[in-house]
């Protein structure tokens, strides 16, 4: 007889492999056909609410690893929140306006001087609403679950319109101002930037030394003494119109082969190195204070440059005396304005030299106009020395090409008004991780005024108008007029409306005597979109700030992050957030980012179409996110593998319990405790879990997770448990108890897992509970009520502890070609009696069931000592039986007694 068929072996339709490629899309759909996220919000709808502010990526191209990361930890959020018993409304939203879509456009054939500003931004937004729905359907391929029928998006009127009301508001608190001053400008975009819009890269700029002679030495300095300035910006010295020097620190006078030169008496040994000056001699020395308001000669132009003083002078660099052209830094300006001096700029929008200064340099570029300026100043013997260093230089974020500062007239919103407030609420938010906080209020507190204009066409015009006087007109009862007629037509009425159109019927104006009004000609910057939606996203769907939680990349703290602090403060007087989460950025197995530049960009959509999304959600929560992530070909094996193991496990916990209905799942305290120390360790794992999902520490969820089905599952309690289940009889009471223990834990594991394992864990669902809508509708099971005492756990410590030891023992005799496998084998124990009365109070006569051997066997004898234990491993004597593979004293017909009775079971 062939008694396998006898046997109770694993059934499931929950396949070894999961096939997650050919299954994913089915599930997608099956979650739109249902309206997965609706069906979420109306059945929590007397839930807590927890509100996740999904911050907008730029829709622009297929989204990329960042992109993912970003996305599956919110999607994380949003189920695990849902699942914890919160009404989790999640509005996607998308950023759409500014030089990256008026590029894609341009490049796609569009000549934007041939159209009308109205076509092109109607191109504009057509080119968005594209990427929109591109990046939408990328999204929904991750298994995300979000509001997707009704997302946020910053070219929609409404959200326009509600932006516009901000801006009013930010007026009435005094905040918006428009000035000359320098900005972060890019020739290559042609527009003003804000700092979330640079980002730094090595550059190779001359390096210069340049005399000024001294004009008016006030009787301390005479006209064959030279002040020495340094520079890597040699194109900013026709601007120049000033030195500064530090007030308290001393200066000396340096009698040298050069010249008498002015340099900052602690440089001057250091100095006369880089001058490669060994002859030298200090003639005297005075503060700084004491050379205000002395005059040098421009070394290019038939002007004065006046000696000036301030604290922004350091001692560490340069010669103490700094080259200052107000038009081109902002330290250069701020001084400048202490002593009246303009900003003066003689570089254009693109970049290059106007009509304003020397005639060789006009229509010339910054960069060639270094060459240029270094050659002249050493035909005229004013430059002591050049060199050339690479240094680390902001550059257009967008473009990747060098930026200038440049004095430019633009709007600005004050932060100097607020930053006592912003710096307030920084403190009352929470951050993860904690540096954050430190991080932002650096940036809050060192940040300049933010620069809110830009000069593009798509985006959202700035609501001012000018009166015939150029009076610019601030005025909150016209913004929000303006508001309302963009939330009914849409902002392309600014720019296809005359003015008198767009003004409150009868607006008179005294610098208009005759009622003729012109519009503002640029846009907002696209932070300020961004940085609106706490109020023009949410407060539209009646989402109260703050919010409980903002998630986003670390570059969000200068970006996103800042902005929405910004405006929520001034308009609200509080943070649009509670707390703040962000997360690292993705690298290559050498630890560089990633991008299509570098060639080594590994897309979403290639991993999703390769091994599943699944495997993609499962690499996120197996990375401690906070920091930097690596990602590989070589990773994604691994996290292939963890899958495997996990998705393996659960199948035959499913396959081994899968007869056992709902309603005949015995009282868990009703079980062995072999069986209740297996739900107590689920149970721990649960009750973790819960507490990292609200601490949003997913890999801590997975790590958890994955050391319980490796050690205590499938090490320990599966691998003892098969004889149970196989060979006892189909109802039998022990059998039933295992499978109680499998089902509870199967069910429980699945609901903890389901907001990382979204396919797999619905796949689950729909086997082991058919009449369910989805696993992600129900909520965690987040304890299980089962009693395992302390004293029960400090036994199962010590039976453990033996378990091992007899485990290596086994493994020992087998390398020693004693046994075979463990059921060849005959175990004997020499233990304290102690230790054998705990052996015998919990599994009595089936210990060596326990220890997977055919036979046991308790002794006075001295024996082996392994790891701490006597114990000694010798061949089974016997029959094996033909159905169990125990080796027993004798069999009848092949079978043990023990499956004579489980067979009679069965046939009962």
């Amino acid at each position: 007889m062939d008694y396998k068929d006898t046997l109770h072996l694993p059934k499931t339709s929950f396949e070894m492999r999961g096939n997650l490629v050919n299954k994913q899309q089915g599930f997608i759909e099956d979650w739109e056909a249902m309206d997965l996220y609706h069906e979420m919000l109306k059945k929590h709808s007397d839930k807590p609410t927890f509100v996740l502010h999904d911050g907008p990526p730029y829709a622009n191209g297929h989204i990329h690893i960042g992109h993912a990361l970003n996305k599956i930890l919110k999607d994380f959020v949003v189920r695990s929140h849902y699942k914890l018993g919160y009404k989790v409304p999640f509005t996607p939203g998308w950023d759409t306006h500014g030089l990256p879509i008026e590029t894609a456009v341009t490049k796609s054939g569009i000549n934007r001087k041939e159209i009308s500003t109205e076509k092109f931004r109607e191109a504009c937004l057509t080119y968005a609403q594209k990427q929109v729905a591109q990046q939408m359907a990328d999204m929904k391929t991750l298994g995300t679950v979000a509001d997707y029928e009704d997302p946020y998006i910053t070219y929609q009127p409404e959200f326009e319109a509600v932006q516009t009301e901000l801006f009013g508001k930010m007026v009435d608190r005094g905040m918006i101002y428009q000035g000359l001053k320098p900005v972060y400008w890019s020739p290559s975009s042609e527009s003003a930037l804000a700092e979330a819009e640079i980002e730094y890269k090595d550059k190779r700029d001359p390096s210069i030394y340049v005399k000024f002679q001294v004009k008016d030495g006030k009787d301390i300095l005479s006209s064959d003494d030279y002040f020495v300035i340094w520079t890597t910006t040699p194109w900013t010295l026709p601007a120049n119109l000033a030195i500064s020097v530090h007030p308290r620190f001393t200066y000396a006078l340096v009698k040298t082969p050069l010249g008498n030169l002015v340099l900052l008496e602690e440089l001057v040994e250091k100095l006369m190195g880089e001058f490669e000056v060994s002859d030298y001699e200090v003639l005297k020395t005075f503060k700084g204070q004491d050379l205000e308001f002395m005059t040098t000669r421009h070394p290019l132009l038939d002007q004065e440059s006046v000696v000036i003083v301030g604290d922004h002078v350091g001692n560490d660099t340069g010669t103490g005396c700094v080259h200052t052209a107000p038009g081109f830094g902002m330290d250069d300006y701020l001084i400048g304005l202490k002593y009246g001096l303009e900003p003066y700029c003689n570089v254009d929008a693109h970049g290059r030299f106007d009509t304003t200064t020397l005639e060789w340099l006009h229509g010339v570029t910054t960069d060639e106009g270094n060459k240029l300026i270094t050659t002249k100043l050493e035909e005229l013997g004013s430059l002591i020395k050049l060199e050339f260093i690479t240094h680390s230089y902001p550059h257009d974020w967008r473009t990747k090409k060098p930026i200038i500062y440049r004095a430019t007239t633009q709007w600005f919103a004050s932060i100097e008004i607020i930053r006592d407030e912003l710096l307030e609420q920084i403190d009352k938010v929470e951050w993860k991780p904690s540096w954050g906080k430190q991080r932002m209020y650096n940036m809050i507190k060192d940040r300049t005024d933010w620069t809110i204009s830009r000069q593009r066409a798509w985006g959202l015009p700035i609501p001012v108008f000018y009166a015939q006087d150029e009076t610019p007109i601030l005025d909150s009862t016209v913004i929000n007029h303006v508001a309302s007629l963009f939330r009914e037509h849409g902002s392309n009425i600014w720019f296809t409306w005359e003015a008198k159109d767009l003004l409150p019927e009868g607006f008179t104006h005294p610098g208009s005597p005759d009622g003729i009004f012109t519009k503002e000609k640029d846009i907002l910057d696209v932070w300020f979109d961004s940085g609106s939606s706490h109020t023009a996203a949410l407060k539209a769907r009646g989402i109260d700030t703050p919010v409980d939680l903002y998630l986003e990349g670390s570059d969000q703290y200068r970006g996103w992050f800042n902005s929405s602090l910004i405006i929520s403060t001034a308009v609200t007087g509080h943070s649009p957030y509670k707390k703040v989460v962000s997360h690292g950025f993705v690298m290559d197995e050498k630890a560089e980012k990633f991008s299509k530049s570098k060639g080594n960009a590994l897309s979403p959509a290639a991993i999703v179409d390769r091994l599943g999304a699944d495997i993609l959600r499962l690499w996120v929560a197996s990375v401690d996110y906070t920091s930097d992530v690596g990602l590989s070909d070589a990773l994604l094996k691994q996290v292939s593998e963890n899958y495997r193991k996990i998705r393996n496990t659960m199948r035959f916990m499913h396959g081994n319990s899968s007869d056992l209905n709902r309603e005949d799942r015995l009282e868990l305290n009703s079980l062995p405790a072999s069986d209740r120390y297996v739900l107590h360790e689920v149970d721990n794992v649960l009750r973790k879990g819960i507490k990292n999902y609200r601490n949003f520490d997913f890999s801590d969820v997975l790590t958890d997770s994955t050391k319980l089905f490796t050690n205590i599952m499938s090490a320990y309690y599966l691998d003892y448990t098969k004889d149970i289940l196989y060979i006892h009889g189909e109802n039998d009471l022990r059998r039933r108890q295992v499978q109680t223990t499998l089902s509870v834990s199967l069910e429980a594991l699945m609901h903890l897992l389901s907001p990382i394992l979204a396919f797999t864990m619905e796949e689950l669902n729909q086997i082991i509970n058919p009449e369910d809508k989805s696993v992600h509708l129900g909520e965690f099971i987040t304890e299980l009520d089962v009693n395992f005492t302390s004293e029960e756990q400090s036994d199962f410590a010590v039976l453990l502890q033996l378990r091992e030891a007899v485990y290596k023992a086994l493994e020992d005799a087998r390398k020693e070609k004693l046994i075979g496998n463990s059921l060849k084998a005959k175990v004997l124990l020499n233990v304290d009696k102690d230790l054998q009365a705990l052996c015998e109070k919990y599994f009595g006569d089936n210990l060596k069931q326990w220890f997977i051997v055919s036979q046991l066997e308790f002794t006075d004898e001295p024996l082996t000592e392994v790891l701490g234990y006597q114990i000694k491993v010798e061949e089974a004597q016997g029959e094996e039986c033909e159905r169990c593979w125990n080796v027993v004293e004798h069999t009848h017909d092949g079978v043990c007694d023990r499956c004579q009775h489980h067979l009679a079971e069965d046939h009962a």
